[in-house]
């Protein structure tokens, strides 16, 4: 199902509204010494009928993603992205992808333990994993331990 031409301008305001949202929201974590995470829905979207029904309509008629199911005690809706093509492992409406879709896995990347979606070919490396490297030869860690930490670490791509 690829996007027509009003769908797509939709899509580009949508997206820049989203990246100027991200930017700010960016700029103040880090001017209060915070790192950037994923951004929820808020307690309004969550419990006010309104809000949740127009959410949940955009994520499915201008984004493309079909509400699988949603859990009450994380406040998470999990959806399936209708552009995504299985078989060719791509996105159909590529260009006109959602400001979320641009954005990952880099909103993944500042958490404690990154986890990819299967089948995802990025791989997070820790900033600091040259001196975390160093620090591990300089303590003669070796074999199996070595090849353990480096993955649980995320020291190598």
């Amino acid at each position: 199902m690829t996007d027509g031409p009003l769908l797509r301008v939709v899509k580009r305001v949508a997206r820049w509204r989203f990246y100027a949202d991200l930017s700010v929201h960016r700029a103040l974590r880090r001017a209060r010494g915070e790192r950037p995470y994923l951004i929820q829905a808020g307690l309004a979207v969550w419990y006010l009928p309104t809000l949740r029904r127009a959410f949940l309509w955009w994520q499915r008629r201008v984004n493309g993603f079909a509400l699988v199911s949603r859990d009450p005690g994380t406040r998470v809706f999990v959806f399936n992205c209708t552009h995504f093509d299985r078989a060719t492992r791509a996105c159909d409406s590529y260009d006109s992808r959602p400001g979320m879709c641009r954005d990952y896995p880099r909103n993944l990347l500042d958490q404690p333990n990154p986890e990819m979606l299967p089948g995802c070919g990025y791989r997070p490396v820790a900033r600091n994993a040259a001196a975390l490297l160093r620090a591990l030869e300089s303590a003669s860690v070796r074999g199996d331990t070595l090849v353990r930490l480096k993955k649980d670490l995320h020291l190598e791509k």
